[in-house]
């Protein structure tokens, strides 16, 4: 089989990231491409790739090349979503995948249109530990789900010029480190949920800087998502139900859950590698390309940014 050729668009710190951790035997990493020559050459000879190119246009231009990796900032990336799809690439992109559902959907309809598949970054989506969790939810053992507690805090220097901040570059918690979060809860809650309440903190540029939010679903499952960028908070979730509960330590890569069951007795779940988060998404979306998967990367995807949506309209009332 002839391996499935990549190539990036945008080379910040995530790209560099998914460079140094691209490891497939049916896929290659062949391309990267910046408004800046230099800075591609730079990153091309870093990372072994064969092509480096001054532009994007100059990327999707090479036919050769069949899945584009978007990591631009936030706001780039439905731009940069559609062209790629235009010109007949398959288009894994960086979380938050879109700035609203609205562009999202878009996105989704020119896929299906072009027979492309289009896929969120999400590691969540992807760890082999969350496919064991919903086979031991759905045998029943843990009884019906009650609450999910999923906080995410991390400190950035109060600098109202860097990405974390600058609304011009899509700023604030949610959309940085609310998509673990709220991709966390919904994997395991067993329903879409609505917002029932949200109330957000600004930093000084108006971006959001911590927020605290309630979700439910017709089934009276609960979450609550915390989040904040100044302070630390460990990224332990909780996920509550009838039987026990369990416990996910830094949840976004994770790669163990313990279980705690009414009884007294408790369980170790460990599965996949949290090294190899990158990697998952990558063999997947490889996967699907290839049939072997069913297209269902955006099942989970939709919802989480209908959520984003449905809290910054709280936010906002």
């Amino acid at each position: 089989m002839t391996k499935l050729q990549w190539g990036i668009i945008g080379l910040g710190q995530i790209a560099h990231d998914f460079a140094e951790t691209f490891n497939q035997s049916s896929s290659q990493l062949t391309a990267c491409a910046s408004r800046s020559l230099a800075k591609a050459e730079t990153f091309a000879q870093q990372f072994n790739l064969s092509k480096a190119y001054g532009s994007y246009e100059e990327l999707l231009a090479d036919k050769a090349i069949d899945i584009i990796y978007i990591a631009v900032p936030n706001r780039q990336h439905s731009q940069h979503i559609m062209q790629a799809l235009h010109a007949g690439k398959h288009v894994l992109c960086e979380k938050a995948i879109t700035m609203n559902a609205a562009e999202l959907q878009a996105a989704i309809e020119l896929a299906e249109q072009n027979e492309l598949i289009l896929a969120e970054a999400m590691t969540i989506f992807n760890m082999p530990l969350y496919q064991e969790l919903h086979g031991l939810i759905d045998s029943g053992r843990l009884g019906n789900l009650k609450m999910i507690q999923a906080p995410f805090g991390s400190y950035k220097e109060p600098d109202p010029t860097n990405r974390f901040f600058n609304p011009d570059l899509a700023g604030g918690a949610l959309l940085d480190i609310g998509t673990y979060a709220v991709s966390f809860a919904r994997w395991f809650l067993s329903e879409q949920p609505e917002v029932v309440a949200s109330t957000m903190i600004p930093f000084s540029t108006g971006v959001d800087e911590q927020s605290v939010t309630i979700l439910q679903n017709q089934k009276n499952e609960l979450a609550t998502i915390n989040l904040t960028f100044q302070a630390k908070m460990p990224k332990k979730g909780i996920v509550a139900f009838e039987n026990g509960y369990l416990t996910i330590e830094d949840y976004p890569r994770a790669d163990k859950a313990e279980l705690f069951f009414n009884d007294g007795t408790t369980e170790t779940i460990e599965s996949g590698f949290t090294g190899n988060a990158m990697n998952y998404e990558i063999e997947n979306m490889v996967k699907v390309i290839n049939g072997e998967l069913p297209n269902k990367s955006l099942f989970f995807t939709k919802d989480v940014i209908d959520i984003l949506d449905q809290m910054q309209q709280k936010w906002h009332k």
